[in-house]
């Protein structure tokens, strides 16, 4: 699938197409054109005036006040980026590397930040060959943007460090003399604008924020099932309610619990008790509020996405090149750390819900099998799902509130973006398990239920994962059953 870059902004409704694995990119006219105008009138400028303009003809941090001639401007580009990569820990996924490359692209591409088009192509090179530079999780602080994994992302460029192509590992060096490409020789200011920049933070939150609104789905969906397996209330969902009360994700939540539902004859028959536990109750509430979060983080991540955000910045038409902060990742730090609480709020109320399924309440046999006691049944999923979701309370405790001054003091404030990124994802792959027992468990309830019906449409949903994962009748090995049951919510196609 191609996919073009230009000058008008990425919206919401393109999201999923920058998570396709076959996605090709190309840049439009305009982009280059921008491109080689700004590069131009950096090369003019530094021609005719030989006085300092940081990271450009100075050394970096708090050595911009050293002067470097303009024989070594290329060796200084260079050294910045080798003496940068210096990320240590677990390799960061290459689902998110590959959309590092993306924002490192789009960004460069408004024509800001004075590289060069061999740059930007061979970095278009690398995603359309499906070629992921070898980059660390550990090393950046969100300050003067993500200083270490974006060195790693760039090494190659010059022919050093390492990268994955087809499940190995190669050399640059060795990747790109298989493709007959000789290494990039940077020019003033390349470096810094490779370097400086968002996008470690911001991959990984375009990555959980398309993957929130996914989960918000599932977690309506899987839980309007649990609600009907546990003999719940329709009332709490009335729009008569939610009119008193009209936050938008609360209304619309209780809207797609009413639909979900519509045809059910478990939801239609008598009930014997008044409420319902708040994990049921108030499903609205509470799956709402962090709709609404994940519909505010969206944006702000929006805005970064179609962004400049390396330092200094070229303004061709103006004839000027400021020295500024917008590679400060305090933006996205608060926004991740919004989405964490979010998440995990979404992640606790359904393992209350498995909870309630698996407690023996509302004529459903303890732990959901037939004879408890010899079987164990579902006891122990729940046990994971709390596991998962005190590790989620964990994860949320906010990154943004820290920061650590650097660079000899120069950075004295720093976001710590970069480790609210990590939580995230983390948190995110999280509680696609959390869900996936809830499904497992209400689904297993559901046939305690028969030969009454829930709804149509869920139904459906409960008969395709029936497909994947069969009723525990007695005790077996249920690993197996709850990493099919993630899988399938996983690559379950939403409405």
């Amino acid at each position: 699938m191609k996919f073009t870059l230009g000058l008008h902004p990425i919206t919401a409704a393109d999201l999923p197409l920058l998570h396709q694995k076959d996605l090709v990119l190309e840049l439009s006219s305009e982009v280059w054109q921008r491109v080689r105008t700004c590069r131009d009138y950096l090369d003019q400028k530094l021609r005719a005036s030989s006085g300092p303009v940081y990271g450009i003809n100075t050394g970096f941090g708090s050595l911009y006040n050293k002067f470097i001639p303009t024989d070594q401007l290329e060796k200084l580009q260079e050294n910045l980026v080798r003496s940068h990569a210096c990320g240590t820990g677990p390799e960061v996924p290459e689902e998110i590397v590959r959309l590092m490359l993306l924002l490192k692209i789009r960004s460069l591409g408004y024509g800001y930040s004075g590289v060069q088009d061999v740059t930007i192509q061979r970095l278009l090179d690398y995603f359309n060959e499906g070629i992921t530079p070898v980059v660390y999780e550990m090393g950046s602080l969100g300050a003067s943007g993500d200083l270490a994994p974006l060195a790693h992302l760039s090494l190659p460029l010059i022919g050093e460090g390492q990268v994955r192509w087809k499940g190995s590992v190669f050399q640059a060096g060795e990747i790109n003399a298989r493709f007959n490409w000789q290494p990039i020789h940077f020019k003033s200011k390349e470096g810094l604008a490779l370097l400086n920049g968002t996008q470690f933070m911001l991959a990984y939150a375009v990555y959980a924020v398309y993957h929130a609104q996914r989960l918000l789905q599932l977690a309506n969906t899987i839980g309007a099932l649990s609600l009907d397996a546990f003999d719940g209330r329709i009332e709490p969902f009335s729009h008569l309610v939610h009119r008193l009360r009209p936050h938008k994700g609360q209304m619309e939540t209780a809207s797609s619990i009413v639909e979900l539902l519509q045809g059910s004859e478990l939801i239609r028959q008598p009930k014997q008790h008044v409420q319902d536990p708040y994990s049921f109750r108030c499903i609205p509430q509470v799956h709402g509020a962090s709709a609404d979060a994940i519909d505010y983080v969206t944006q702000i991540i929006l805005t970064e996405i179609n962004s400049v955000t390396d330092n200094p910045n070229i303004f061709p038409d103006e004839d000027t090149i400021i020295s500024a902060g917008n590679f400060h990742g305090q933006p996205l730090a608060l926004a991740l750390d919004f989405l964490a609480i979010a998440l995990s709020e979404l992640g606790s109320i359904s393992e209350r819900r498995t909870f309630q399924l698996i407690s023996g309440a509302r004529g459903l046999p303890n732990y959901l099998v037939a004879h408890p006691g010899i079987n164990s049944g579902l006891m122990i999923p729940q046990y994971t799902a709390a596991s998962l979701v005190s590790q989620n309370k964990q994860l949320s405790t906010p990154a943004s509130v820290d920061s650590i001054v650097s660079s000899n003091g120069q950075e004295d404030h720093v976001s710590m973006g970069a480790n609210a990124a990590l939580k995230i994802y983390r948190i995110v792959n999280n509680l696609y398990s959390i869900l996936a027992i809830e499904l497992f468990t209400a689904v297993q309830a559901l046939e305690f239920r028969r030969p009454l019906r829930t709804s149509p449409v869920l139904e459906k949903f409960v008969h395709t994962f029936r497909e994947q994962v069969p009723f525990v009748e007695e005790d077996r090995l249920l690993h197996n059953d709850l990493i099919k049951a993630e899988k399938f919510i996983r690559e379950w196609e939403l409405g």
